[in-house]
């Protein structure tokens, strides 16, 4: 894998993006930030009337870090799918690229790091909102932006493995609806996992959504424990290079002549 051919394929794709933004405008910044209002304000504000703090925190506190890495999962969860399936089946804008010098893992990997841009575009703009809405206590909270875009690509990585092996998008729907939408509702973003039967705790330990939650609330909330803050990055560190190892190999298998 070549950084520069790398660089080239995100160039590519900023290219295309830059003439269709304006499309993707409502889905990845304005739908996110209309969700914040709803759930950290509106019924953030019935949760502190009634509840009071949520782990010594307002209820827009809590959620907002929370909701700004699972929809940049979302956000990465959508683009590993079906765009992955159309660059090599649908439309075969992949097959043209390893028609020059580019090889297969530099495609692979200039789409990882492209959807994680996206991902961090999108939750700078969400913490900037956050944070004038007073979600964000923490001047800590700019490391919010990085722990998001480390989620997401952990997601993108492994997902983007496993759309290009298949030879159709059959399962991509219920990846989207019995995968990625639970674990927003389980994963500790709308309300503490020690909520959660005792029985169930320890399954959500194994969702790469809750530590990118645990890390992002960190950094807003300005409150760090050392080796939580490791294991969290070290699993989703540890989920980027697998999904490597197995996007490149991957890859390589479905556009390689």
């Amino acid at each position: 894998m070549s950084a520069t051919a790398v660089l080239r394929i995100v160039e590519r794709n900023l290219t295309v993006y830059s003439k269709l933004w304006r499309g993707m405008v409502f889905s990845q910044f304005i739908g996110p930030l209309l969700f914040l209002g709803a759930m950290g304000v509106g019924l953030g504000g019935l949760v502190d009337d009634n509840v009071g703090t949520v782990d010594g925190l307002t209820y827009l506190q809590f959620v907002a870090p929370a909701l700004m890495v699972a929809t940049g999962v979302q956000l990465a969860a959508g683009e590993s799918l079906w765009p992955v399936m159309a660059g090599w089946k649908w439309m075969g804008f992949y097959h043209g690229m390893i028609a020059t010098p580019l090889r297969s893992a530099d495609v692979y990997g200039g789409f990882v790091i492209w959807t994680t841009i996206r991902v961090v575009l999108s939750a700078t703009v969400f913490l900037i909102v956050a944070a004038a809405l007073g979600g964000v206590p923490s001047l800590w909270g700019v490391l919010a932006v990085p722990a998001a875009g480390l989620c997401a690509a952990a997601f993108c990585s492994l997902l983007g493995a496993f759309s290009i092996g298949q030879d159709t998008d059959a399962a991509f729907s219920a990846i989207m609806r019995l995968g990625i939408v639970p674990l927003m509702l389980f994963s500790g973003t709308f309300f503490p996992v020690e909520q959660l039967p005792s029985w169930l705790e320890p399954a959500v330990w194994l969702s790469p959504l809750w530590h990118g939650v645990e890390l992002t609330r960190a950094a807003t909330s300005g409150r760090f424990d050392a080796p939580a803050i490791l294991v969290h990055v070290a699993v989703l560190a540890g989920l980027i290079a697998l999904g490597f190892c197995w996007g490149t190999a991957a890859f390589a298998r479905r556009l390689t002549p």
